[in-house]
Formats: C-alpha cells, structure tokens, sequence
C-alpha cells in the first residue's frame, strides 16, 4: 500500500514524535510499503538522513528556538500542506501527527479526495493549551478543531488509556487502537565505557503543564547537602524563564545548564552519564492523565527515572520496580524531590544495574514493537476501504 505521513516535524530534527514517526515509517517500509512524508524544512545545521522513504520537506515559519510552536507556524506548515496533500499521488491512507490545525486541513483534504486517514491521539493539545493560555476563546476553538480533526479519522492511535477516556470526553466515537509508547532501543542503549557523573539530566520540551521550574528549587535543597552536582535541561520550551528564575531565586543559577534539543545519539551520552533523569507532571490540570514519554528513552539507556506528579507514569516506574531498578515516582513536591534525588546520587545504579535496565526495556518497551502495532491498524484501514 502507500501511505502518507503528513507531520511538522519528522526525524533528524529531535523530538519524540520524530522518532515514533521515524519508527512507523521503519516497520511500513520493512513490509514492502511505499511512504511518502510531508513534513518541514529541516532546521538550519540539521542534515537530512537517508532513508528509504520519501521525505518531502517545505518551509515552515520557526520560533527563536528553531522550533515550529505557536499560530503563525502551524498556519505556515498547515496552509501549504493543503495544497501538498490535495496533489499528491493518491495514498491509500494518511497518516496523521497534529497539532490541530493539521487535523483541520488532512480532515478537509482527505474528504474531497475520498482517502481515509489514522490520526495519533499522542495527547490531547487543547488540555495540554489550557495550561499555558487564559483565554477561553482560544480553548473553545482548538477543541473544536481538534474534535474536528479526530471525529473525522478512520481510526486512533493513543499512548494510553487515559487519552482514550479524554477523546471519548470530546465526544470522539471513532475507534480507538492503544498502542503504547516504548524507546527506541537501536539509539537508546547502556554504555558501561560512559563515565557517570554528578548530573541530573531532563531531556524533552518543559511546558507550563510540565512544572518542571519546581526541579530548580528542590535542587537547591539538594545541593545543600551534595554540593558539585549539576542540573541540566536539553530541549526547549516556553518555561526557560521561568525556570532560569526559579533557579537564581533558589541561589543556584550556576549550577544549572540549558542545552538545545538535540538528536537521539547526541543525547545518548548525557543519559549514559546522568545520575537520573528527571519528569514532572504538574498537579490538579486538565492534563493528569498524560504519560511521560521521556522516561522510556532514559531507561532503554540505562538510567534511572525520578518522575513527579500525578498520573500513569508513577505507576509505571512502580510496576517497573519490581523488575529492575527502574527510578523513583513522588509527589510533585520540592521537599519530596530534593529526597528523591538525593536517595539517587547515595544509591547509585552500578553498571551492571544500568545494563540490566536498558536490557529490560529493549524488551518490554521497544519502540518497534509499538510501531508495528500503529502500522497493523493503518494497514487495516487501508483494506478496509479498498473493500467497499
């Protein structure tokens, strides 16, 4: 069959989506599909990679960070795709990455085309946007260009059940296939020949929803007692500031880096390297079902997760526990988190420890074996509609 990928961002430009998108693309081609991506024009200094399938790209308005987030560069990725889609070689089915607007344009495109499309339930944007706008206009209209988006697909993918509950909310009765999430285990693995040191990694976007400036304060606490450790973000996301002033606040701006986002096998070492990486979810949101994703690529390296917050990863890192020393889940609170990393740097993985964590990730939680699950469904879709 053919399939298009229709999606701002695509691999190498970092980002898990990228490498779920990148993995989708892996399994459909390994079956003898033909893929064909609509995505961006890559960021400046990021070479494209060889693939197998064809990658389409076209210029789309970024932000200060290199990163295509906001209205303006939606509508400038979204607006051209229209027209991308709408005189592409027939696809026997689209596959869709939002944001919404995405959704709008694949919805509208697909229908006078007659071409069905799966759309990925990642998370829901509009919950995800509550947190980071007052305004209820803005709300109001990107939940409904999100139901719009999902009311129209063939099928869904989620990451969990907790999407599921939270589409179905939206008045979403479209099927809906929970695939999961996992690491890419090809990228993500333990290296023992990686010395560990006095670092506490979050690697991935830090959004208002994801609290993570109260990483700032706690690691304040902490330094009181571990002086020499360093706090670093890789990525980027609409909290630097704030996190950047949390961190002066808290007397320990020097002792905290930002480093851009970086590919998969740049950010490999500072996981092989990390005492643990670090996850937040804050509390009492819109937005307590979501899962971290982050957390399957540092345990596939061998390193330790400490979550905080509500929701599915918590009991996660519980259930992993009782296989592996998988990290530590706690309350969202700066006393808490200060504990936890402390427990952390005292009780350090050994390399065989970290060896066995990657070891059990690669196979409970490949990213494969999810990817695969996505291309079932597309494929199903696909015969579906070639039977009617």
């Amino acid at each position: 069959m053919r399939v298009a990928i229709t999606s701002r961002i695509y691999r190498p430009e970092p980002s898990a989506a990228s490498l779920f998108l990148g993995a989708v693309a892996d399994d459909l081609t390994a079956r003898g599909d033909e893929v064909v991506v609509l995505t961006a024009r890559l960021p400046r200094g990021v070479k494209p990679l060889d693939s197998v399938e064809e990658v389409r790209t076209f210029p789309a308005v970024r932000d200060r960070q290199g990163y295509i987030r906001g209205y303006v560069p939606y509508l400038s990725f979204d607006i051209p795709l229209a027209f991308r889609l709408l005189f592409l070689r027939r696809p026997d089915v689209v596959f869709l990455e939002p944001p919404p607007t995405t959704g709008v344009v694949v919805r509208v495109i697909c229908a006078l085309r007659r071409i069905p499309y799966v759309y990925d339930a990642a998370d829901i944007w509009s919950d995800a946007a509550d947190q980071a706008t007052g305004s209820r206009l803005v709300i109001r209209v990107l939940r409904a260009m999100e139901r719009f988006g999902m009311r129209g697909a063939r099928r869904l993918v989620a990451i969990s059940q907790g999407v599921v509950y939270r589409a179905r909310a939206l008045g979403v009765e479209r099927p809906i296939e929970v695939t999961g999430f996992g690491a890419d285990t090809s990228a993500f693995t333990p290296d023992a020949s990686v010395p560990v040191e006095p670092v506490f990694v979050y690697a991935g976007s830090y959004s208002p929803w994801h609290g993570a400036d109260a990483l700032a304060e706690a690691f304040a606490i902490f330094s009181r007692d571990h002086p020499g450790y360093r706090l670093r973000f890789i990525g980027n996301g609409s909290e630097r500031e704030v996190i950047e002033q949390r961190a002066a606040e808290a007397g320990v701006a020097d002792s905290v880096d930002f480093v851009a986002a970086v590919p998969a096998e740049d950010l490999l070492p500072h996981l092989n390297g990390a005492v643990a990486t670090l996850a937040t979810l804050r509390p009492n949101t819109a937005y307590e079902y979501a899962f971290t994703t982050k957390a399957y690529s540092s345990l596939a390296a061998g390193c330790p997760v400490l979550f905080a917050g509500p929701g599915p990863t918590s009991r996660f890192i519980a259930e992993a526990n009782t296989h592996v020393r998988a990290g530590i889940a706690c309350d969202y609170d700066v006393t808490q988190i200060a504990a936890a990393m402390s427990r952390l740097a005292e009780e350090r993985l050994s390399s065989e420890e970290r060896d066995d964590l990657g070891r059990w990730t690669a196979a409970e939680h490949s990213l494969a074996v999810v990817a695969s699950r996505v291309s079932d469904t597309i494929a199903e879709v696909a015969a579906e509609a070639g039977g009617r």
